[in-house]
Order: C-alpha cells, then sequence, then structure tokens
C-alpha cells in the first residue's frame, strides 16, 4: 500500500530497435508499473542507432535525478555493432534495478546483498524458493550460468547457506546431480530437457525456461514450454513453477521492488536543492607555509566528479586534463526554469601594495558558505593575466588557503581563453594592416579608404567576453566593434572588415565558463579577465548565470568586482548588472587594517625594503584616519540600495583594538555588519562568521538603484560618476572629449553606459592621492566608444588604455599623406 500511494517512484525501459518479443515484455513492465503507481517511461531507439548514440542517452538517462531505475531491454536489435556487457554496464549501478552491471553482480558474489541490486528472475526464484520452507542446509543444483539466472542464483543460494552445485552444458552426469537436489533452478534454454524421473521425491522445482515448440493444436502452431517436463515433474516435484506463469510474473514484479528500493535509497541521501558534494578536510599549519606548498598538499577531486556533484551533465562538461573543464552553454539552456540563487557581489576599499584580498576573500567566504555552512556556493573569479610583463603581479587565483587548484593550471594557460581573445586580436590587426598596405600602394578603386587602426582591441574583446549572454550575443557584439576609421572618419567595424564571423569562431569556445575547485574542493568558475582601470573589471556574466542556476534557490553565488568600490563595484552595477538583468543580494566590502593605514596616512612601502613600524605596531591614530577611506567608499556601495557586510582581512600584526575600531568604524558608516575574518590562514572555517552575516543580509529587505539614467547627455552621466563616487568638485572635458560627447551623441550613441578610464590606486585621478581626496576636478582628456561591449569609455587624466600602435608605423612607412596624417591627430595616435 505504501508503494500504491507514492508518485515519487520512476521507471525508464530503454530499448534499441522494434523486436516483437521485446515490445511485449516491455508492455508487460509497464502496464505492471502503472498497475502500482510507479511512473514509467519508454526510451526507444531506432535500429540504425550506433553504440556511441546508445551510450549517451544511458548517461542522460542516468543523470536525471528524476529516473530511479533503468532497464537495457535485451537483446540490443541495431544494425550497428553493440557491446551488450559494455552497454549494460553503462547503466549506473544505483539505477541499475535489472542488476547486470559488473559491480552490482561483484557485490552479490562477495555476499553485500545489502548494496547492491539483485537480477530480477533469481530474486523472485528466491522469493518462490523461501516459501517453501527452510533454504539453509538444503542441496540445491543450478542448471545453467548465465549472467541472468544461472551465476546469481548460486550466489543467492549460497548466501542463503544452501551446498550448491552448477550444472551446464558440459556436466557428463547431469541426471544424477538433478536426484540429489532438495532445490531445483533451472534456466538452460533447452525445451523440457529436465525429466520428471530424474527428480528427488517432493523436491522444490523452479523452471526458469521459455521455449517454444510445435503444436499444430495453437493457432500460431506453437506452444510455450519450459526447460523441466512439467506433466511428469509435477508427479515427483514437491513444489513446481508453470511455465508460462510461474516465474515470469515474479520477475516483473522484483523489477517493480528494485525500482521502489532504488527510489529509497536515493532519497535517504537526496535532500532537495543540496549537492551532494564532498569537501576536503583542511588541516592548517604554522608557520604557514608558501601559497605553492599549500596549492601542492592538496589533490584535487576529478573535474568529472566535482561537475556531477553540482549537478552538471556529461555532455554539458568539456575536460581539459582531469581537473578543468569548459561548461557547455547548454547547461543554461536546460536550467532555465530553476530559480536562482543568492547573488553576492565582493569589493573592496581602494588596493594599496598592503593587501585587501578581494579575490581571497571571494574564495573564502564560499568555502566558509559550502564546506562550514553546507549550503551550495558558487564562487566566480576573473582569471589571472600575464600581460606584457608574464605576470609580475602574481598568477595565482586567491592565496593560503583560499586558492584555486592546481595553482600552475590556473595561472598559466588554463583553457586558452585569453590566448584565443589575442589571436582574434592579431587578426584584426594583421587584416588592418594588409588594407593599408593593399591601398596604399594599389590603383584598383574597389577599395576605396585607407584605414586607421584605434586601439584597444584586444581589451575590448575581453569585455565583450565578459559582458556576453550567449554564443549569438558575443557573435553579434564582435560584428559590431569599431576597430578602425576610414580617411574621412567614418567607423569601420570587424564586419566591414569581413572577418566578424572568424573571429567568433576563434572565440567560440572561450565564451564557455572554465570549471575548477579551491583547496575545500568548493566549485569555482574562472572566466574572462577585463581590467578594472579601462573595463568593466568583473567576471564574466555567463559563469554567474549558470552558477545562480546550479546552487539553486537557497545556494550562494559569491563573484567579484575588481579593484575599489568606486571603479570595479560601480562598472559591476552599472554596466554588468544593466547587461545581464541580474540584480545581486549583498555587497561584501574588504579592507584590512595595514591598508587602511596608508589610507590614514602611513608611510610609502617600497619593494624591497622594511616594512615601516607603522603597519606592525598598534596605531589608532593613523588607522582611524584611514577608515575615513572606508566610510567613502562604504557610501559608494551603499548608494546601490543593498546591504553591505564588512569583511576585515585580518593580519598577525592587528590588534584587537584596532579590529574593534574598524567595526565600530564601518557600522556607524551604515554597514550591516563587519566582521574579521581569517580565511587566509585557516581556510573556509575562518570566514564563517562572514558567511553567517551574508545569510542574514540576504534575507533584509533591499532593491538595486544603479547610479544614472541611460538617456542623460554624456557628460552629465560622467558628472554624476564623478562626483558621487570618486567625491570630485566637478569634472573637465578637454576639447578632444568634448568633440567626443557631440560626436557621440550625434550618432546616437549617448544611452550607452559610462566606463571610466582611471586609476584603481586612488579615489582621484592621481594615484598617489590616498584617503579621501577632495578639492579637485576630474580631467577628462578623451572618450571612446567600445560598441561591442557596449559602452563609452573616458580617459581620466593620463591613465593609458594600452592601445595598439604598430599599424602607425607601418603607416608612416608608406609615406602617408596630409590628410591622413590629420585623421591620425584626429584620433590621438
Amino acid at each position: 500500500s505504501s508503494i500504491i500511494s507514492t508518485e515519487t517512484w520512476t521507471v525508464c525501459v530503454f530499448q534499441v530497435g522494434d523486436r516483437d518479443d521485446s515490445n511485449l515484455y516491455i508492455s508487460m513492465k509497464l502496464k505492471a508499473a502503472a498497475e502500482i503507481g510507479i511512473n514509467a517511461s519508454h526510451v526507444r531507439l531506432p535500429k540504425t542507432a550506433t553504440e556511441d548514440e546508445v551510450l549517451r542517452r544511458i548517461v542522460e538517462v542516468n543523470e536525471n535525478l528524476e529516473v530511479h531505475g533503468l532497464i537495457v531491454q535485451l537483446p540490443l536489435d541495431s544494425i550497428n555493432p553493440m557491446d551488450t556487457e559494455k552497454v549494460t554496464n553503462a547503466v549506473a549501478p544505483e539505477k541499475d534495478v535489472d542488476g547486470l552491471t559488473s559491480i552490482n553482480a561483484g557485490k552479490l558474489s562477495r555476499g553485500d546483498l545489502g548494496d547492491c541490486f539483485i537480477p530480477c528472475t533469481p530474486k523472485g526464484c528466491m522469493k518462490l524458493i523461501s516459501q517453501t520452507g527452510e533454504v539453509a542446509g538444503k542441496n540445491a543444483v543450478v542448471i545453467g550460468r548465465s549472467k541472468i539466472v544461472g551465476a546469481p542464483m548460486h550466489d543467492l543460494l549460497l548466501w542463503s547457506h544452501a551446498t550448491v552445485t552448477t550444472c551446464h552444458s558440459k556436466t557428463t552426469d547431469l541426471a544424477a546431480q538433478v536426484g540429489r537436489a532438495d532445490i531445483l533452478v533451472v534456466g538452460a534454454g533447452k525445451a523440457e530437457m529436465v525429466k520428471g524421473e530424474w527428480l528427488k521425491e517432493g523436491a522444490v522445482v523452479i523452471d526458469c525456461g521459455i521455449n517454444h515448440i510445435p503444436d499444430d493444436s495453437k493457432a500460431n502452431g506453437m506452444r510455450v514450454v519450459g526447460d523441466v517436463h512439467y506433466p511428469s515433474a509435477k508427479e515427483k516435484a514437491g513444489f513446481i513453477t508453470p511455465v508460462p506463469g510461474g516465474v515470469g510474473p515474479m520477475t516483473v514484479a522484483m523489477l517493480m521492488e528494485n525500482t521502489v528500493q532504488s527510489a529509497k535509497r536515493f532519497l535517504k541521501t537526496y535532500q532537495p536543492g543540496k549537492w551532494n558534494i564532498s569537501y576536503a578536510k583542511l588541516k592548517p599549519q604554522k608557520p604557514q607555509p608558501r601559497d605553492a606548498a599549500i596549492a601542492h598538499s592538496f589533490t584535487p577531486k576529478s573535474i568529472g566528479r566535482l561537475a556531477r556533484e553540482v549537478g552538471l551533465f556529461s555532455e554539458e562538461v568539456e575536460p581539459y586534463g582531469t581537473t578543468r573543464a569548459k561548461v557547455r552553454l547548454e547547461a543554461l539552456n536546460r536550467l532555465k526554469t530553476q530559480p536562482n540563487g543568492k547573488y553576492l557581489v565582493v569589493t573592496g576599499i581602494t588596493p594599496t601594495p598592503l593587501g585587501e584580498g578581494t579575490t581571497t576573500t571571494t574564495l573564502g567566504l564560499a568555502q566558509a558558505l559550502g564546506a562550514h555552512l553546507h549550503v551550495n556556493s558558487f564562487a566566480c573569479v576573473r582569471q589571472p593575466s600575464r600581460g606584457s610583463n608574464f605576470g609580475v603581479k602574481g598568477g595565482a587565483v586567491g592565496g593560503g588557503y583560499c586558492q584555486v587548484i592546481p595553482m600552475e593550471e590556473v595561472s598559466l594557460h588554463l583553457t586558452s581563453d585569453t590566448q584565443a581573445v589575442m589571436a582574434a586580436s592579431s587578426l584584426v590587426v594583421d587584416t588592418i594592416n594588409a588594407r593599408v598596405l593593399c591601398e596604399s600602394t594599389q590603383s584598383d578603386k574597389v577599395i576605396k579608404n585607407i584605414i586607421l587602426l584605434s586601439g584597444y582591441v584586444a581589451s575590448e574583446m575581453m569585455a565583450v567576453l565578459a559582458l556576453s549572454t550567449s554564443l549569438g550575443d558575443m557573435t553579434r557584439r564582435l560584428a559590431r566593434m569599431v576597430v578602425a576609421y576610414s580617411r574621412k572618419g567614418k567607423p569601420v567595424t570587424t564586419e566591414d572588415l569581413g572577418i566578424s564571423g572568424v573571429l567568433a569562431t576563434l572565440m567560440r569556445d572561450a565564451v564557455k565558463p572554465s570549471l575548477m575547485q579551491t583547496v575545500e574542493g568548493t566549485p569555482v568558475f574562472v572566466h574572462t579577465c577585463p581590467l578594472s582601470d579601462i573595463a568593466q573589471g568583473n567576471s564574466s556574466i555567463l559563469a554567474d548565470q549558470i552558477a545562480l542556476k546550479l546552487v539553486g534557490p537557497e545556494g550562494f553565488v559569491v563573484t567579484e568586482a575588481e579593484g575599489g568600490a568606486e571603479l570595479g563595484m560601480e562598472k559591476f552595477f552599472d554596466i554588468k548588472c544593466r547587461s545581464s538583468g541580474l540584480h545581486p543580494d549583498v555587497v561584501v566590502m574588504v579592507a584590512s587594517v595595514p591598508a587602511l593605514k596608508m589610507h590614514g596616512g602611513g608611510p610609502a612601502v617600497t619593494a624591497g625594503s622594511a616594512m615601516p613600524k607603522e603597519y606592525s605596531a598598534e596605531n589608532l591614530t593613523l588607522l582611524e584616519n584611514g577608515c575615513n577611506h572606508l566610510k567613502r567608499q562604504l557610501e559608494n556601495a551603499r548608494a546601490f540600495g543593498l546591504p553591505v557586510v564588512v569583511a576585515i582581512n585580518t593580519f598577525s600584526t592587528d590588534t584587537d583594538a584596532e579590529l574593534g575600531l574598524v567595526c565600530e568604524q564601518a557600522k556607524l558608516a551604515g554597514a550591516l555588519e563587519a566582521v574579521p575574518c581569517s580565511h587566509w590562514a585557516e581556510g573556509g572555517a575562518g570566514a564563517v562568521a562572514l558567511g553567517q552575516a551574508v545569510q542574514r543580509a540576504a534575507e533584509t529587505p533591499h532593491q538595486i538603484n544603479f547610479l544614472y539614467d541611460l538617456e542623460m547627455p554624456i557628460d552629465d552621466k560622467i558628472r554624476v560618476i564623478a562626483k558621487s563616487m570618486y567625491g570630485a568638485d566637478d569634472v573637465e572635458l578637454l576639447p578632444q572629449a568634448q568633440q567626443k560627447v557631440a560626436l557621440f551623441s550625434k550618432q546616437g550613441l549617448g544611452n550607452l553606459p559610462i566606463c571610466m578610464a582611471k586609476t584603481h590606486l586612488s579615489l582621484s585621478h592621481d594615484p598617489e592621492r590616498k584617503g579621501v581626496p577632495t578639492g579637485f576636478t576630474l580631467p577628462i582628456r578623451d572618450i571612446h566608444a567600445n560598441l561591442g561591449a557596449g559602452f563609452l569609455y573616458p580617459l581620466v587624466g593620463t591613465v593609458s588604455t594600452g592601445a595598439v600602435t604598430h599599424s602607425y608605423e607601418l603607416l608612416s612607412v608608406t609615406h602617408m599623406n596630409a590628410d591622413l596624417e590629420h585623421d591620425m591627430e584626429y584620433m590621438g595616435m
């Protein structure tokens, strides 16, 4: 009755081909399932199916949490070669309700009956035998040794303490062996081979055979009989099963029982919305080893296992070795109806050489939420950028006991996204160079305009990658990128050059987020690396979107915004959130005592020199001055309408008084909570209090505010950012910038968001001015349009975008005329 009252059990029958006998057996199974309230589905592949297609479909059913039992109907009726053993072993052991996989067979042979599925026919036979009396100590004979009946039947009788003999086609004294049997199970597939006179008086006879013999009295000319000659055997046997109508119905009943057993086992461990994920147990060492030593002390889970743990299907994962993988965007389509999880953005005070630790905090918070607070959590971070200095600023993602592993893989090529961007950028440059050379040396008028590179190509492509919401969206963004100008100042796009499709092809894999893990085994998406000083400085939208679906409505996604709150966080909201449509629930503001002391007027730090004593000794005056910077950044964060939690990334030199002062000042400035964290030294355990604070903050009522309306004039949007985020008195648009405002407004680009290209080392445009600069006017020397990324980027002060200039050198060599030189001056090259 308990089975009938529930509709949570589900079984799937998998068939290849269209054999009449298979169809009959399947219809019996489906009918039996319906009669007792089990949901049953029938997956049928055509006879033309290949072995690979069959295996892929089986994996799909394996990974479907709504299916508890999977039956592969044999034989596999295909015109293509099929390895039956391989196909049956592809069924997940926990769903193998037929009990045919090698894993279940192995457990049965070892006697692990409570941890395996018993094949249905032998299980049904044992049910029948047990009704006749005691099995222990009886002589049992099994005729046949197939993996479906004979072999498992032998094991079941043996573990029921019978004395078992297995007979087969090579047994010479079969009749004599049968004559000694108290229990006889026959599954040889030979019609009526066992005669009644062979039997021991009162024996229990179980006939598993199904054979067809000629019979003129039947409409089809055939009669179904077993392996035992029933008319003679029933006169001598104490119990005997008829054919048909004996073992067959029991087999179907046991199939249903196994399905229910599978569902119950699943529900014992399954918690709706919770991942079945394993975490590494940290044992932090003191003194703490170097980051590389810590990273090398952990063995990461296989990437396939991690993917399964977080709910990704095999076909949605493209492994790069054993510890990293690309996640296909099809996963987002599959999960589109799944509610999003909670969304956290980690930002910080303005960076200093003393360290704030936004990435480390992002990872530590994710580890705390997952490994210690037992909620689904995903971190989304940017990948390291080598740049022209080959990563002099450091390559690893995170540090201490909060980092992504393996360190070398995440630090170097990862999954070659950066290489794809650089290849695409080089294609643009080479195309322009070839075009310029051709037009400067040929008289053919089919090509009409000399083209001039405008710079910033690779950076914009990375920004495009980070802001794309699909492969199609990325393709469209790449096509509208302005990469050059004609001699008359007309913008030229990659579509105009005829290379947008090639660019999309080069970057088609780069658009997929890369899955890795932390030292504690929590999942991480490492994807894209736009810089915050000249781009938006956030990890990709697609990584966040997929992660939010995977964690479920009760889980958390922790994403980072590079640089200070006035820069990376502002762009996160006003650019990234506008593009994605995703609205965060909490802002986490990272600060540290040493960094705040520097913002409070502490001395400069020089690489290779001793650390000034102000940073290692208690200095409440210096720290209190520095808290003014924290208050300013908290004002910036709160301007977007969300609750803010301050994470104080602690150092060994911090005193209780210093930490107390920062907590007090943060709360006075509007932080919901302020929490000292020791995740760098302790892993997720050191950020549990932060995780709990974030959980509380996510439940508070909130509504996102954007800083400006997109319809505002360009110069007004710039002014709003400068005054509200940086504390500038006003902005000064230099002549070049004024020209661009007029030009872009005329071209209909005035409604694009603003991405300020400003130093990340100060609230102002001067990197040397720490703390809270006042009394300054923000100079805007120029404005460029990134139409692919979809924003305008003003150049603030002397900040450099790293514009490519080698095309200019080529043009000089080709003796450009005065008109071209004028164009170059106009473009600021």
